[in-house]
């Protein structure tokens, strides 16, 4: 089966939004939640969504305001993605996933095991700002620091996102590449902005929080990443109290540069 046709989504409303998932019909009980990367959508996780299947129940989801999802206001900011987190947990009756939250699911992964120690079996995370000070690299820091935020209002959101898929992905399919342009047509992309743009004031707290965190936590990280440089990775695992680092020889998307490394990851750690 194709990688694209592997992945079927599916929509219901989570908190009062229209989400749009996708899950597998395989008999393992592990259950993998993952949060889709930015800007992409849960297409994401196809070059490793048969590998998870032979060995857990992957289960992956467009945040609100993300990929296909809709927005809804007071979740653009990690602390709050988190709660929905929680919610989404509950109602999908997912038991105790292990969460893998790439990018931006990074820091509401986070926020949630450090509010809900009991939610999570793992977390698998990286490839998002997490270093305090912020330690970004372009285009996120202009994204999350520009004082002109309206000039993204104005730009062309096919342009932006083409742009960051062809220099950090250039590999996906035709067909995955218009699903990330289509996700983030129209003004989607400049409001999904609105979540990173709250980094300065929501990374500070939950740097207090992680050695809190008593959750065991996989950091995956590429050593090349030039938009989320590898200092973030490093800096969660110097304050986690229960987390390993592995470093995988690419940029910033790892789960469509080495997928065979990345699902390998993940499954090492969920069946630790």
């Amino acid at each position: 089966m194709p990688a694209v046709a592997a992945i079927q989504p599916e929509y219901r409303t989570v908190g009062g939004a229209r989400i749009r998932y996708a899950e597998s019909d395989s008999p393992h009980g592990r259950t993998v939640l993952l949060t889709s990367p930015w800007p992409e959508s849960v297409y994401a996780f196809a070059p490793i969504w048969a590998t998870l299947a032979d060995q857990a129940r992957p289960f992956a989801v467009d945040l609100p305001g993300f990929g296909a999802s809709e927005a809804r206001d007071e979740l653009f900011s990690p602390r709050a993605m988190g709660e929905f987190l929680a919610e989404l947990i509950a109602e999908a009756d997912l038991g105790k996933p292990h969460i893998v939250g790439p990018d931006i699911g990074t820091a509401a992964a986070l926020f949630a095991a450090a509010a809900h120690p009991e939610l999570f079996a793992s977390v698998i995370v990286g490839t998002g700002a997490t270093a305090v000070p912020l330690q970004l690299g372009e285009p996120l820091a202009s994204w999350v620091l520009d004082p002109d935020f309206d000039k993204y209002r104005r730009m062309e959101a096919r342009a932006i996102v083409g742009a960051a898929i062809d220099t950090n992905a250039s590999d996906v399919s035709d067909q995955i590449r218009a699903d990330y342009l289509s996700s983030y047509d129209g003004d989607r992309f400049a409001e999904s902005m609105r979540y990173v743009r709250r980094y300065p004031e929501e990374l500070p707290e939950l740097a207090e929080l992680l050695p809190q965190i008593e959750t065991p936590v996989t950091i995956v990280s590429g050593r090349h990443d030039r938009v989320v440089p590898l200092v973030n990775a490093e800096f969660l695992d110097a304050r986690l109290p229960n987390s390993r680092l592995v470093v995988i020889d690419t940029g910033h998307f790892v789960w469509e540069e080495a997928p065979v490394e990345y699902a390998s990851t993940i499954l090492e750690s969920i069946t630790k």
